[in-house]
């Protein structure tokens, strides 16, 4: 079987435009989560969450383009376009096997709103004729694969919260069965809208602490009470072992194992003891070799069937053994089907600069969640095999485990 390695990260979030000033910021233990400001939140009962101050669209896009692909189009291009320039490409290479494997969670949900409301108020003919392409999740790797010339495999996952973490499986499966040399992932999420923010509200599945949005997100924490939404997008150039080390390039890491599963349990609620989790992560575990594992981005969402269902699942996998967990949603909230990709990026810049993000606003432990959290401080530490998990509704589980070489 063909090895995977990564080249090329890019990241945009709310603490950050660029992976090093976003990675610098989730190291600092900095937040990025206020008042929410891109629709008048004043009659949601949620009215905090992770979004990116003043991204200007025709910084990535022209002008007369911008209208034509949804917000989470645009962070999708941001962070495809320094993925690409992190790789070094100098347009040197077989465009027929160079192919894009996208994700997102919702995708263009704030035009959907949007051309929802002109249907109901100004008729069915006022519809935007761009609707339809700036709303479809696939229209993301559509974008980007056009803007770099991607004539290979272009894949598109829509599993929720797992959305990320499944592109990058997909595009590892690819080159490994020689469907392409290289491939671009790209996670993107913008549903940060009066729909999107009422519904996962309506679910009761947000965090209330709107006078104190800096300390709602508290992964682990005993009183955590809801997730908070977050926007970004992650991307990842991922090459052949071999086509990289031909070209000169520099390789973060290789991608040593991936596994997933479903739970086949509930719509929202985790498998209970985080027995759909525990099964993709023993998978990840069992494909790379069982490696000792130096580090774990949790999927910790601040929620609290998924923190204890996670905690329980590291658990059971590894025993007495278990190595440090933290959660970096408590920077740039929840990214949904963006947080994949994003975490992957985290997780390889971890390795990379040999540091532990922390686990913010950790202040009360909880009996039932008791590992190593990596509490507020970033912690130095060695870092050779790195894991990151992603658990989406409707049960769908991710795993991923990178190495460094």
């Amino acid at each position: 079987m063909r090895r995977v390695v990564v080249t090329g990260l890019g990241m945009i979030n709310c603490v950050g435009y660029d992976k090093e000033s976003s990675f610098k910021a989730i190291v600092n233990g900095e937040c990025g989560i206020k008042s929410i400001t891109l629709f008048d939140a004043s009659n949601q009962s949620v009215r905090i969450a992770g979004e990116i101050s003043d991204f200007d669209p025709k910084e990535v896009m022209d002008p007369k383009e911008v209208k034509k692909a949804d917000r989470f189009i645009q962070l999708g291009i941001k962070a495809a376009r320094e993925a690409m320039e992190d790789a070094g490409f100098d347009g040197d290479f077989n465009p027929e096997r160079f192919g894009i494997s996208s994700a997102s969670g919702i995708g263009g949900l704030t035009n959907i709103e949007k051309n929802a409301i002109v249907c109901h108020t100004r008729g069915p003919r006022r519809i935007s004729p761009f609707f339809i392409p700036s709303a479809l999740v696939n229209m993301l790797g559509g974008f980007i694969s056009i803007e770099h010339n991607l004539k290979g495999p272009n894949l598109s996952s829509v599993t929720a919260c797992a959305a990320g973490t499944h592109a990058i499986d997909e595009a590892v499966k690819t080159i490994m069965l020689n469907g392409a040399d290289r491939m671009l992932v790209v996670g993107a999420e913008a549903a940060i809208c009066a729909i999107g923010v009422g519904g996962f509200a309506a679910m009761k599945a947000l965090s209330t602490r709107n006078d104190d949005p800096k300390r709602a997100s508290r992964p682990f924490d005993k009183d955590r009470d809801g997730f908070v939404m977050g926007e970004g997008a992650g991307a990842l150039v991922l090459e052949e072992y071999e086509a990289a080390k031909k070209r000169g390039a520099r390789i973060y890491a290789e991608i040593i194992g991936f596994g997933e599963s479903g739970d086949a349990n509930h719509i929202t609620t985790p498998a209970p003891e985080g027995e759909g989790a525990y099964r993709a992560m023993k998978a990840a575990m069992e494909m790379a070799g069982n490696p000792k594992v130096d580090y774990i981005n949790a999927h910790g969402t601040s929620t609290k069937y998924n923190d204890l269902y996670e905690t329980m699942a590291i658990k059971k996998l590894f025993g007495s053994d278990v190595p440090p967990v933290s959660s970096t949603k408590g920077q740039i909230g929840h990214c949904l089907g963006a947080a994949g990709a994003n975490e992957a990026v985290i997780s390889i810049m971890a390795m990379r600069d040999g540091v532990i993000p922390p686990t913010i606003n950790y202040e009360t432990p909880d009996p039932e969640c008791d590992l190593d959290y990596v509490p507020n401080v970033a912690r130095e530490a060695k870092l050779e095999v790195v894991m990151s998990n992603s658990f989406g509704f409707g049960g769908t589980n991710g795993c991923l485990i990178f190495k460094k070489i």
